[in-house]
């Protein structure tokens, strides 16, 4: 005959195993919430990009503005402008298609509006022999038309602290960026689009949602909800019960 389990262990038992079911299950909840956060991201991402091209007259240099001008994230644009290829920049350790290179970027002086863009225009593969030496870009002088989409400004890679000069950097600051040139730069870029040319491919990586990612650990979550669930009811009722009955 089997010693009986103490009532107080039981009730140990089932709240450790109601607290395990219940955060687990929470998690699962977070994680789907997340992936329905990214969606929704997502699919306004491809609205703003589905909707009609817009032009310079809607960026304003005024900073009261700055936030009309981040809704308007990843829609069309085509700038009319001058290239003011003295401030052109080539942020290293760029990589487009598998291969390291620069991404280069230009202030466009936007025409009409008084504003200064800064245009992502592309990525060149960086010679390996010379670390210093630039690759052979093309910019158009005179006025230019720039098709592309907003975007936020470049991103930011790890770096050791301290301010880059020099046209080759790791990262480039927004504020820094503007008391270096004395340009009244826009706190958005456009990241422009179209077949190669100028020396510059412009095939960007489409960025992925993650939204697999959420779903899939969403899906480890309740499963581990439903095995603390099983294991609870197998060892504390289906077991006791079977080594209740007579032999």
């Amino acid at each position: 005959m089997t010693e009986k389990t103490p009532s107080w262990q039981r009730w140990l038992v089932l709240g450790m195993a109601v607290l395990g079911v219940a955060v687990t299950f929470s998690l699962g909840l977070w994680q789907l919430g997340r992936a329905a956060e990214k969606t929704a991201l997502q699919d306004a991402r491809t609205q703003q990009s589905a909707m009609a091209a817009l032009d310079g007259r809607s960026l304003r240099p005024a900073s009261s503005d700055e936030a009309s001008r981040a809704a308007l994230i990843h829609r069309r644009m085509v700038l009319t402008g001058h290239w003011l290829p003295q401030h052109t920049v080539y942020l290293e350790n760029r990589q487009m298609n598998g291969k390291p290179g620069f991404f280069v970027l230009t202030p466009l002086q936007i025409e009409g509006t008084g504003a200064v863009m800064l245009v992502q225009r592309g990525w060149a593969q960086r010679a390996f022999t010379d670390r210093t030496a630039l690759p052979p870009i093309e910019t158009p002088a005179g006025q230019v038309e720039v098709p592309g989409h907003l975007a936020p400004w470049p991103s930011r890679l790890y770096d050791f602290g301290g301010t880059e000069q020099g046209p080759i950097r790791q990262n480039l600051d927004l504020q820094a960026f503007r008391r270096e040139t004395a340009l009244p730069l826009l706190e958005v870029t456009l990241l422009q689009s179209g077949a190669a040319s100028e020396g510059l491919l412009r095939e960007w990586p489409v960025v992925a949602s993650g939204v697999e990612k959420h779903h899939g650990y969403a899906f480890q979550w309740f499963g581990l909800s439903g095995l603390i669930a099983l294991l609870y009811v197998w060892f504390q009722i289906v077991q006791p019960r079977r080594q209740k009955r007579p032999a």
